[in-house]
C-alpha cells in the first residue's frame, strides 16, 4: 500500500509512485493563476504584450512584469513576480557574460535554456521549492532571426512561434490561431495580441496592456508607453468587432 499524497509533498526530491512531483505541479498551478502574457513573432520582430493591474498610487510606468534582458532580447512573466525578477536578473548576467566571451549578442535560445536549467536544477534538491514562475524569451539572434522561447517551473524550455502564459490562455492561443500571420507588421501584432488578451479575460474597463517590442530593423527592444493601452484597445475593439 502506498503511502497519501502527503508523503510525497514533504520533499521535492521524491517521486510519487505514479511518476510525478508534487512541488513541481503546484508551481505550474500558480503559473495558471497568473495574470496573461503572451509573445508572437513575425518576420518583423517580436512582441512581448503583459496584463497590468495597478493599487491606487503605484507608478504606471514602473513594469513589473516585461523585461529587456539584453538589447536584443526581452522576457514577460507570470505567476509569482518576485521569482521571475530574480530570474531575470540571472539572464541578464548570462547575456554579459555571452557579450564578453563571443563579442557578439546572444542567441536567445542559450539564454532560455540557461535559465531553464537553473530552473531544473531547484526540482531535485532538498530544502527548496521550484521557482513558480514561467518566462517567454523574446528577441532576434544575431543573424535577425526572431524567435521565441519559454520556461517552466519544471526547468523545460520550448519554442514557439506564439505562446501564451498564465490564465486563460487556450482562449487567447485559440483566438490568436484565426487571426496570426507571420507577416504581420509589429502594429498589427500588438493589435492581435491586445484582441486576444480582451478575448481571454473579459475586461474592456480599467484595462492596461504593456508591450516590449524588437524590431528586425533597429534590432533594439523597447518598451510601449503603458498610455498608449486605451488606444490599442479601441483598435483591438474595431478591427475584430468585440462588441
Amino acid at each position: 500500500m502506498f503511502p497519501s499524497q502527503a508523503a510525497y509533498d514533504r520533499a521535492i526530491t521524491v517521486f510519487s509512485p505514479d511518476g510525478r512531483i508534487f512541488q513541481v505541479e503546484y508551481a505550474l498551478e500558480t503559473v495558471k493563476r497568473g495574470t496573461l502574457s503572451i509573445g508572437a513573432l513575425s518576420n518583423h520582430g517580436v512582441v512581448l504584450s503583459a496584463e497590468e493591474s495597478f493599487s491606487k498610487f503605484q507608478d504606471k510606468n514602473y513594469s513589473r512584469k516585461l523585461f529587456i534582458i539584453d538589447e536584443n532580447i526581452g522576457g514577460v512573466i507570470s505567476g509569482y513576480v518576485p521569482d521571475g525578477r530574480v530570474l531575470i536578473d540571472y539572464a541578464r548576467e548570462f547575456c554579459q557574460y555571452q557579450r564578453i566571451l563571443y563579442d557578439e549578442p546572444p542567441y536567445v535560445e542559450v539564454v532560455a535554456r540557461r535559465i531553464g536549467n537553473i530552473k531544473q536544477g531547484y526540482t531535485q534538491q532538498g530544502g527548496i521549492r521550484p521557482f513558480g514562475v514561467s518566462i517567454i524569451f523574446g528577441g532576434l539572434n544575431p543573424d535577425g532571426t526572431p524567435v521565441i522561447f519559454v520556461t517552466d517551473p519544471s526547468g523545460s524550455c520550448i519554442k514557439y512561434s506564439v505562446a501564451a502564459i498564465g490564465s486563460n490562455t487556450d482562449v487567447a492561443i485559440e483566438f490568436i490561431d484565426k487571426h496570426y500571420d507571420q507577416n504581420m507588421s509589429i502594429e498589427d501584432l500588438k493589435i492581435l495580441l491586445t484582441a486576444a488578451t480582451i478575448v481571454a479575460t473579459k475586461k474592456k474597463e480599467e484595462f492596461y496592456i504593456r508591450f516590449l517590442e524588437i524590431d528586425k530593423e533597429t534590432r533594439k527592444a523597447k518598451y510601449e508607453d503603458i498610455e498608449k493601452s486605451a488606444e490599442y484597445v479601441n483598435k483591438a475593439i474595431e478591427k475584430y468587432n468585440l462588441t
